[in-house]
């Protein structure tokens, strides 16, 4: 039996909604300085496959660890990565959320990415879930782990852009 968790309040339930509104505000509209804010400095992001994570691999197609990698994640993507223009768009299902003993929240979250290289129709790029941790410091929530588990056995494309 699970032991008792403190409820999250509806406003606490709003904001975490709202902040996974604007992390993928940020991302489709390729404001990518503005990333890194949604992390702790300790934190860990990672995006990789449902087939790893039932097999049990740390694998990820694209992994930092600490807001260093995340930093030097956005600058590969402003200065130094050449790829094909291309537009995103997140769809965000309800998150699930849960309030751990520590303190923090975990959350899971449905998601769906639409992909438009230029001069192609829209398609399906990813859909899979984010399975977070969330914490509160000076009065803001950040990312303290992020993990994007995609249910395709393949990216169609290739991975450039946080999801």
């Amino acid at each position: 039996m699970k032991a008792p968790q403190a409820s999250l309040t509806p406003d606490k339930r709003f904001a975490i909604a709202d902040f996974f509104e604007r992390y993928a505000d940020v991302v489709d509209n390729g404001r990518f300085d503005q990333w890194p804010e949604f992390f702790t400095s300790d934190c860990l992001y990672r995006v990789t496959s449902r087939e790893n994570v039932e097999a049990g691999l740390e694998y990820g197609a694209l992994y930092c660890q600490g807001i260093g990698m995340v930093r030097d994640r956005t600058m590969a993507l402003r200065d130094v990565t050449v790829f094909e223009p291309r537009t995103l768009r997140h769809v965000l299902g309800s998150p699930r959320l849960e309030q751990a003993l520590d303190g923090s929240i975990k959350a899971r979250t449905s998601f769906v990415v639409i992909e438009v290289l230029a001069d192609s129709d829209p398609s399906l790029f990813m859909s899979g879930e984010y399975l977070d941790t969330i914490v509160e410091a000076d009065g803001q929530l950040l990312l303290k782990e992020r993990h994007c588990i995609y249910d395709n056995t393949r990216i169609a494309t290739s991975l450039i852009h946080p999801i």
